[in-house]
C-alpha cells in the first residue's frame, strides 16, 4: 500500500534528522579541536585521532550496516543507530581525557553507521512512485552539505558560549526525537530475500582502511621509514588485494564487484573521495590557522566560516533540482571548480593574508561543496536493485567517510612534517600549502570525472550494470514501480539532455 502523504512526509523529515546529526558531527567538532587541545593536551596527532576515531568507524561499518538493515529490520537498526549515537554523544561530553574521548567517539560512529545507508533504503521503500523517490533523494543528499556546513558555525557558538563539551548535548535531544517518531512514522521493511553477511569481507576493509590511516596519522612522528610504518602500508595494500579478489568470488558480496563496471558509478565514488577530501582537509586546516595562528576566538572563527556554510545551504538544494532537471554533469563541473579554485586561493597562506581574500576562497569552497552532494548520491544507486540498496547506498556514504579520513590524515601528516623545528604560529601557514594544493588537485579530479561519468558512453555502462545486477531483468529506464531504481533513470534522462 502506497504510504499516506503525511506519512511519507514524516519518513523523510525523519531520515534528514538522522543524516543532519551525523553530518553536523563530522564537523562541529573541528572548531573546538583548539580548546580540547588546551584542556586535555592533545597534540596535532591526537587532535587528528579525534576526527579520524569517528570517520574511519563510520567508513568501515557503512556496508555491514547497510546489509544488516535489508536482512533484520531497516526500522530495528536505524533505532539501535539512533540509540547508540545519542549515548556515544552524551559519553563524548563526559570524556576525561583524550583516551576516552576517542573511544567514545567510536562509539558514536557504530550508531551513526546504522542510519545513512538504512535511511536511504527507508526511503526507497516509502516512496514508491519513481519521481518522488527523486526528489526525496535529492533533499535527503542536500542535508549532506547543509549540515556538514553549519558545523563550524554551531561549533563555535556552542564553545564561546559553553565549551567544548556542548558539541555534543546537541545531538541528544534530536536524537531522542527522531527515535520517537521513527516508531510513531516508520514502517518495518527488509529486503525480498535477505544477503548473506560478509564477516570476513568486513574484517578485510576493517584492516585496510585501519592500517592505512594509521600509517598516515602516525607516519610523522614515528618517521615514514620506520618498519612499523611501511608493514602498515603493505597490509593495507594486501588486504585491500585479497578483498578486491575475494569479493569477485563471492555469491553475495559484501561488496558487489559488478557495481564499478558503471561509469557514473565508479566516477561517483571516487568524486566522493576526492570532495570529502577537500571538506575534511579545508576544515581541519582552517580552524587551527584561525584560532592558533590568527588568534580568533572558537565563536569568531565560526562565524567567519560562515560565508562557505551559507552559500553551501544556498547552493545543496539548487543542486539537487539541478540534478534532476537536466542531469548531473553542470553541478560536478560547478563543483569540482569551486573546490579547486578555493584551494589554490589558499596555496600561498601566510600569517597576514587579508580576510577579504579568505572570504572570496570561504565563498568559492562553499559553491563547490554545496553543489557536488546531490550528483553523488543519485549516481551511487544508478541501476542498482532495491534489494541491494542498502549496500549500494552504503559504499557511496563509506566513499564519502573514506575521503575525511584521508583529508584529515593527509593534510593532517604534512602540516606536521612542514612544523619540524619551528614554533607553531610562526611554521603552520606555510606547513598548510601542500594541503591546499592537495585540495587544488582533488577540484581538478572531481571536474575531469564530471566530464567522462556523464558521456553517453558512461551512461550506457550504468544501463547495461542495472541489466546485470538485476538477475537480467529490463533495465532501470525501462522500469517503473517500487523496485525499479526509477529515481537513477530520471537522473539518466536528466544527463542525456544535458
Amino acid at each position: 500500500m502506497v504510504a499516506s502523504r503525511r506519512r511519507r512526509i514524516g519518513v523523510l523529515f525523519i531520515c534528514c534528522m538522522s543524516l543532519f546529526i551525523v553530518g553536523l558531527d563530522n564537523t562541529i567538532v573541528n572548531v573546538a579541536l583548539p580548546s580540547i587541545s588546551k584542556q586535555l593536551h592533545a597534540s596535532v596527532s591526537g587532535l587528528q585521532w579525534i576526527v579520524d576515531a569517528y570517520t574511519l568507524v563510520l567508513a568501515s561499518l557503512l556496508m555491514l550496516s547497510g546489509s544488516m538493515a535489508d536482512r533484520f529490520g531497516r526500522r530495528r537498526v536505524f533505532q539501535l543507530g539512533l540509540i547508540l549515537f545519542t549515548l556515544g554523544s552524551l559519553a563524548c561530553s563526559l570524556a576525561p581525557n583524550l583516551t576516552s574521548l576517542v573511544l567514545f567517539r567510536m562509539l558514536q560512529a557504530v550508531g551513526g553507521s546504522m542510519l545513512n545507508p538504512v535511511a536511504m533504503s527507508i526511503i526507497r521503500n516509502t516512496f514508491e512512485d519513481p519521481r518522488e523517490r527523486a526528489q526525496a533523494i535529492g533533499i535527503w543528499g542536500a542535508v549532506v552539505g547543509v549540515s556538514m556546513a553549519l558545523g563550524p558555525v554551531t561549533g563555535g557558538v556552542l564553545v564561546a558560549a559553553v565549551g567544548w563539551r556542548s558539541i555534543f548535548w546537541v545531538n541528544i535531544p534530536i536524537g531522542i526525537a527522531a527515535i520517537v517518531l521513527t516508531g510513531a512514522f516508520v514502517s518495518e521493511s527488509r529486503a525480498p530475500t535477505a544477503r548473506r553477511l560478509d564477516p570476513l569481507g568486513e574484517l578485510l576493509v576493517i584492516v585496510t582502511l585501519f592500517s592505512l590511516t594509521y600509517g598516515i596519522i602516525e607516519g610523522p612522528r614515528r618517521g615514514w621509514e620506520s618498519p612499523l610504518i611501511l608493514g602498515l602500508f603493505v597490509v593495507a595494500a594486501v588486504s585491500l588485494g585479497t578483498l578486491v579478489a575475494y569479493e569477485r568470488r563471492r555469491r553475495e558480496p559484501l561488496i558487489d564487484m559488478r557495481f564499478f563496471k558503471s561509469a557514473p558509478f565508479s566516477g561517483a565514488t571516487v568524486i566522493a573521495v576526492a570532495s570529502f577530501v577537500c571538506l575534511a582537509g579545508f576544515l581541519f586546516l582552517n580552524t587551527l590557522y584561525l584560532q592558533e595562528v590568527r588568534g580568533l576566538s572558537a565563536l569568531r572563527a565560526g562565524l567567519d566560516t560562515m560565508p562557505m556554510a551559507g552559500v553551501t545551504v544556498l547552493m545543496s538544494p539548487i543542486s539537487g533540482r539541478l540534478v534532476g532537471r537536466v542531469g548531473a554533469r553542470p553541478s560536478l563541473l560547478l563543483g569540482g571548480a569551486g573546490l579547486g579554485i578555493g584551494g589554490l586561493l589558499l596555496t600561498n597562506l601566510s600569517a597576514t593574508t587579508s580576510f577579504t581574500r579568505l572570504f572570496v576562497a570561504y565563498v568559492i569552497v562553499g559553491v563547490g561543496f554545496g553543489v557536488v552532494n546531490a550528483p553523488i548520491t543519485v549516481a551511487a544507486v544508478s541501476g542498482m536493485p532495491a534489494s541491494q540498496a542498502g549496500v549500494a547506498s552504503a559504499i557511496a556514504s563509506t566513499s564519502r567517510q573514506i575521503g575525511q579520513t584521508l583529508g584529515v590524515a593527509i593534510v593532517g601528516a604534512t602540516a606536521v612534517a612542514g612544523l619540524a623545528g619551528g614554533r607553531f604560529v610562526e611554521r603552520f601557514p606555510s606547513a598548510t600549502h601542500d594541503g591546499w594544493w592537495l585540495m587544488t588537485g582533488c577540484g581538478a579530479l572531481v571536474l575531469s570525472l564530471g566530464i567522462v561519468t556523464t558521456t553517453p558512453w558512461a551512461l550506457r555502462t550504468a544501463e547495461r550494470t542495472a541489466e546485470v545486477t538485476s538477475g537480467g531483468l529490463p533495465s532501470a529506464r525501462q522500469r517503473r514501480g517500487p523496485s525499479a531504481g526509477g529515481d537513477v533513470s530520471d537522473a539518466i534522462e536528466g544527463s542525456r539532455r544535458a
